[in-house]
């Protein structure tokens, strides 16, 4: 009987062992890093083309420090939209382990070559870096992505619709804003900034909310995207409601209004294509009392 005992205890002390070689923490822990989505800083990408699930498909390319559109006539894109990402793509699961790698789970999560929410191929020259695939979205502002060439898929911080396959959706909506105006010339008043102050053309003082006003909305103005191709095609032959001819620091510019029944519109001399603009933008600028801004009105 004490054998028998003897033996079963051995039996016992051998199997605590093998638990405490097999689950000693870091007995097991890989030796390697784990290999990041994509291989390559954000920096090096100079082309960019989104693709949605809807066949849509556009092009970003960078020109020196900004990005462009090359099939809206080189518009300029929204720099911070393209760097969030690149940023999301390049460094989004560096400190994260894969959520799963098996083919199955591509298509669940929407990552397969066949079946994705956007596909982001992404170059620099004529070298491709990486195509990646963006899938559903576990949660707020996540989204599943997956490398091509790797089975892993990663939970990154980014939303597929921050990455449209329209060009028009890229826009920067910001490239028609002027900071530092120092003369105004509208239909009924113009303005001159002579050192810290401004002078109407009639020599007065304009009044000054009324200016403020002025010089905040060509501050804060914003774009609401392309105009259709019909609009586009009738407004090349309309005729301007407003036209604003301004000089800044940056140079001259003419900007045209229109406005169609409820849909307003704007034309700069420094594109060749025509925006579409809210009706607050568009009233903004369209409601400066010309009698208060010369600076003859009490």
């Amino acid at each position: 009987m004490n054998r028998i005992l003897a033996s079963l205890l051995l039996i016992l002390l051998i199997q605590c062992m093998l638990v405490a070689t097999v689950y000693w923490p870091g007995a097991n822990t890989p030796e390697t890093d784990l290999e990041p989505m994509a291989g390559f800083d954000s920096s090096s990408v100079d082309q960019l083309q989104v693709g949605d699930e809807f066949d849509n498909e556009t092009v970003l390319q960078r020109v020196g420090s900004r990005w462009i559109l090359p099939e809206l006539e080189g518009l300029p894109a929204d720099t911070a939209m393209v760097e969030a990402l690149l940023d999301a793509i390049t460094t989004g699961s560096s400190s994260a382990w894969p959520i799963a790698d098996s083919i199955a789970a591509r298509q669940r999560f929407r990552v397969a070559s066949y079946y994705y929410r956007r596909k982001i191929d992404l170059f620099q020259g004529d070298a491709t870096l990486g195509k990646f695939y963006l899938g559903t979205s576990p949660g707020f502002r996540r989204v599943y992505a997956r490398n091509n060439q790797q089975d892993a898929i990663y939970s990154i911080p980014f939303s597929a619709h921050d990455a449209p396959g329209h060009a028009g959706k890229w826009l920067d909506r910001k490239l028609l804003q002027t900071r530092a105006p120092v003369s105004i010339a509208a239909d009924s008043y113009s303005l001159l900034r002579e050192g810290d102050h401004w002078l109407s053309g009639m020599g007065q003082v304009p009044e000054e909310r009324e200016l403020e006003a002025l010089l905040d909305a060509l501050r804060s103005l914003q774009i609401d995207g392309l105009a259709s191709g019909d609009d586009q095609r009738d407004l090349a032959e309309a005729e301007a409601d407003l036209i604003f001819n301004i000089e800044s620091l940056a140079g001259a510019v003419t900007l045209e209004l229109f406005r169609t029944g409820e849909k307003y519109f704007i034309h700069s001399s420094e594109y060749p294509l025509f925006f579409s603009l809210s009706a607050y933008d568009y009233d903004r600028l369209a409601t400066i009392d010309a009698g208060l801004i010369s600076g003859t009105s009490p």
